[in-house]
């Protein structure tokens, strides 16, 4: 095998962002906590991520789980 062949066979690397979006598509979506957790990253971190997702075109729609702030990827470029 070459190079270039073993570079096409290996799976892809799930990123923090990967993870990210995957919480983001969950029916009950995510809380920041939930993303810090999964990533750890700073909250400051996770929420410039979700904007940085909103650029490429995702729709993030925030809502309230009692006192927290849930959000929920609803749709993506």
């Amino acid at each position: 095998m070459t190079k270039q062949t073993d570079t096409a066979a290996a799976p892809k690397r799930e990123t923090k962002i990967d993870e990210v979006i995957a919480l983001l598509k969950r029916k009950q979506g995510a809380t920041l906590d939930d993303m810090v957790k999964a990533t750890g990253w700073l909250p400051h971190t996770a929420r410039a991520a979700m904007t940085g997702l909103k650029k490429k075109g995702h729709t993030i729609e925030r809502d309230k789980r009692g006192e927290v702030s849930c959000y929920r990827s609803t749709k993506s470029a």
